[in-house]
């Protein structure tokens, strides 16, 4: 039996209702927690954007300059009903100090299989943008014969029009976006 995958993206306070969090992120909640469930059967993993206490001094803290996930703070920690289904299905966690996870660590720490015993890897979480697009590249690039889902329905932006934009690029890289 070919195995399906799902991967919370980054579905953390921080992004929800702290330095970073939108409305919409917060209405994800029970969306996210009912398809962990509907994995139950299957694979889940989920990412945790982390960062440390010179965060401002990096490349990205110097861009983004507003601290958040910062490990060992609450804001680093899955947000709300989320963090309960992760924790029934014994979901794994993967930390990343990117936007996107690093290929290598994936495959050693959560694929430890063969693209042909893959049937599907859906994403869900936030910021569809930048971490969302960016993670969906990599399993692409990664797993070229696996088909990659991201549902629209299940992932949010700050910004409604860089959310729509970047649906429009992921089916532009033959990745599936369902519930648009």
């Amino acid at each position: 039996m070919k195995k399906k995958v799902l991967v919370v993206i980054d579905y953390q306070q921080d992004f929800v209702t702290g330095s970073l969090g939108f409305n919409e992120a917060e209405k994800l909640d029970s969306i996210i927690c009912e398809k962990i469930v509907s994995y139950k059967d299957h694979q889940v993993f989920y990412t945790l954007d982390t960062h440390d206490e010179e965060y401002l001094e990096s490349l990205e803290g110097e861009s983004l300059p507003i601290e958040h996930c910062i490990k060992g703070t609450k804001g680093h920690e899955v947000y709300g009903k989320t963090k309960r289904c992760l924790d029934e299905v014994r979901a794994q966690p993967l930390e990343k100090r990117s936007f996107g996870i690093h290929p290598q660590e994936l495959h050693e720490q959560c694929f430890d299989f063969y693209e042909d015993e893959l049937e599907s890897i859906e994403l869900v979480g936030v910021v569809t943008n930048i971490c969302v697009i960016s993670n969906a590249i990599v399993l692409r690039t990664m797993y070229p014969e696996v088909k990659i889902i991201v549902d629209s329905n299940a992932t949010a932006s700050p910004d409604r029009e860089l959310h729509e934009k970047a649906l429009d690029v992921l089916e532009g890289l033959h990745i599936t976006v369902i519930n648009r």
